[in-house]
C-alpha cells in the first residue's frame, strides 16, 4: 500500500483526531489522495449520533470500493466502537479498530487480516489529537469521554469515560500549532466543561487561563459546553479576554422541563435562561448557537411550542437542529410516547427557519461597520472566506496576500445564506 484516503463524519473532535492519524500515516510512508481520486487504503472516522451518520458509513464503503476494486478498508469512530461485529460483516470492510488502538493502525498495515481490533470500552488511556490542515484554524482535543448518562445518547458507550490532556502538554501542542501558522485554536472534546487535569484536578477555568498567555495564537474558540457547566468566573474571563472569543455554543436541546427529565440533562429551563442572560448582559455583541433535539420521546405540541418560545424569546444565534434518532442501548428506546416522522420532519422545519430568522436578525446588527477576519486558505468561485472573533461569515474578493492573515474588513451586503460582503480595508492590511 503506497497511497491512503480519508473521510471524517461528526463533530471537530472527529476532524481533530482524523488530522492525528493522518500524520501518523504519512510519517510512515504513506501518500495522502483525496477520497474522490482513489487510494490503496480507505480510512473512514465515523459517528454515531444518529441513523444517517451510520448510512453513510455505508454509503462511503460502497463508494470506496467503486472507486478502487482492490483497495483495503479500515472503519474507526464511535459507530466501529458501537457495532464492530455488524461493519466487519460489510462487503469491503477489511479492519474495524476501537477507540483503544485508533491511534496505533500502523501497526496493523504490515500484517493486514482481516478483524476487530481495540474494541475494549474500559480503562481508555487520553491521546492527545489536533488539526493543522488548515493552517489558519485547529482544532485541539483537551478532553475526551463523558460520564454522563443522558437517554439518548451513545457516546459514554462509544469513548468511556471523562479524561483530560496535561495543561502543559496542551500548552505545547497550541505553540507548536502557532509556531506552524495557524491563527485561531479551537479547543474541542466531548464534554469540555468538565475538563479536569490529571493528579492536580485543575479544571477548565484553570486551563484557559493558561491558555490565554500563549502569544503565538491570535484567537481561542471555546467549542460546545454544557450550560450547567458555564460558571460566573468563565464568563467573566471571556468578557476580560484579549485571546477568547464571544461565541459560545450550548446545547439547549429542549425547552421543555419534562423532556429535559427525561433525557436526564443536568439543567432545567431556568438555568439555560439564566446563563444566556448572564452572558448576553456580561459580553457585548456575543454569538450564542444552540444544540435542538425535537421528536424525543413524548414530546407533545405544547412541549415542542415550550421550545420553540423560549429560543425565541432568548433571541439566540443561531441552532443545530437534530431529529430523535433511535439509538441501540439507550434508555430512550424502552420509552413510550414515540413521535412519528411527518411530525418530527414539521417541527425541525419550524425550527429551521427559526434559526434563519435568528441568524439573519443577529447579522443584521453588525452591517456597514469595521471587523477583523481571519482569512482561510479555501479559494471558491473568485472568493476567500473567514469569521469575524463573534463568528460572522465573510467573503472577500480572494488574493494570495491575504491568506492565512487576519485582516481589518467594512461589512456589506448580507446574502441569503447569511454571508457578509466583505471589503478589506488596504491601507491596514500592512498590520497584520
Amino acid at each position: 500500500m503506497k497511497t491512503v484516503a480519508f473521510y471524517t463524519l461528526g463533530c471537530k473532535l472527529n476532524f481533530s483526531e482524523t488530522s492525528t492519524i493522518k500524520r501518523q500515516l504519512i510519517a510512515s510512508g504513506l501518500i495522502e489522495n483525496s477520497f474522490d481520486k482513489g487510494a490503496d487504503l480507505f480510512i473512514i472516522n465515523t459517528c454515531s449520533v444518529t441513523e444517517n451518520a451510520n448510512k453513510e458509513c455505508r454509503r462511503l464503503i460502497r463508494k470506496a470500493k467503486k472507486i478502487s476494486p482492490n483497495s483495503r478498508v479500515i472503519i474507526t469512530g464511535c459507530y466501529a466502537q458501537l457495532k464492530p461485529e455488524s461493519i466487519i460483516e460489510i462487503d469491503g470492510v477489511d479492519l474495524v479498530i476501537g477507540a483503544k488502538e485508533k491511534f496505533n493502525i500502523f501497526k496493523y498495515l504490515n500484517n493486514f487480516k482481516k478483524g476487530i481490533h481495540g474494541c475494549e470500552i474500559n480503562n481508555l488511556d487520553y491521546f492527545p489529537s489536533f488539526s493543522i490542515e488548515e493552517r489558519s484554524r485547529s482544532y485541539v482535543k483537551v478532553q475526551d469521554g463523558c460520564n454522563y448518562p443522558c437517554t439518548y445518547c451513545t457516546i459514554p458507550l462509544a469513548r468511556g469515560k471523562s479524561r483530560s490532556d496535561f495543561i502543559k502538554n496542551i500548552i505545547s501542542k497550541i505553540e507548536d500549532i502557532g509556531n506552524k501558522g495557524a491563527k485561531e485554536v479551537v479547543l474541542t472534546g466531548v464534554n469540555i466543561g468538565d475538563y479536569k487535569e490529571p493528579i492536580s484536578n485543575k479544571n477548565f477555568y484553570d486551563l484557559i487561563k493558561e491558555i490565554e498567555k500563549v502569544d503565538v495564537i491570535d484567537r481561542f474558540r471555546i467549542s460546545s459546553i454544557e450550560p450547567n457547566l458555564i460558571t460566573d468566573e468563565i464568563i467573566d474571563f471571556v468578557k476580560n479576554s484579549k485571546k477568547f472569543v464571544p461565541h459560545f455554543h450550548i446545547p439547549l436541546q429542549s425547552g421543555s422541563d419534562n423532556i429535559l427529565k427525561s433525557m436526564k440533562r443536568r439543567y432545567n429551563t431556568s438555568m439555560y435562561i439564566n446563563r444566556i442572560k448572564r452572558i448576553k448582559e456580561k459580553i457585548e455583541n456575543v454569538c450564542i448557537g444552540a444544540d435542538v433535539i425535537v421528536g424525543f420521546p413524548n414530546e407533545t405540541e405544547e412541549e415542542f411550542e415550550k421550545t420553540f418560545k423560549l429560543i425565541k424569546n432568548l433571541k439566540l444565534s443561531y441552532l443545530h437542529v437534530f431529529s430523535f434518532s433511535e439509538r441501540e442501548n439507550t434508555l430512550a428506546t424502552e420509552m413510550k410516547g414515540k413521535i412519528d416522522k411527518f411530525t418530527i420532519s414539521k417541527r425541525s422545519k419550524r425550527l429551521r427557519i427559526l434559526s434563519e430568522k435568528l441568524k439573519y436578525s443577529y447579522y443584521r446588527k453588525f452591517s456597514n461597520i469595521k471587523k477583523e477576519i481571519i482569512v482561510e486558505d479555501k479559494n471558491k468561485n473568485g472568493y476567500q472566506y473567514g469569521f469575524t472573533d463573534n463568528y460572522l461569515k465573510v467573503r472577500i474578493p480572494s488574493s494570495k496576500k491575504f491568506t492565512n492573515k487576519k485582516i481589518k474588513v467594512q461589512l456589506g451586503e448580507i446574502k441569503e445564506d447569511c454571508i457578509f460582503e466583505g471589503n478589506p480595508i488596504l491601507e491596514d492590511v500592512s498590520k497584520y
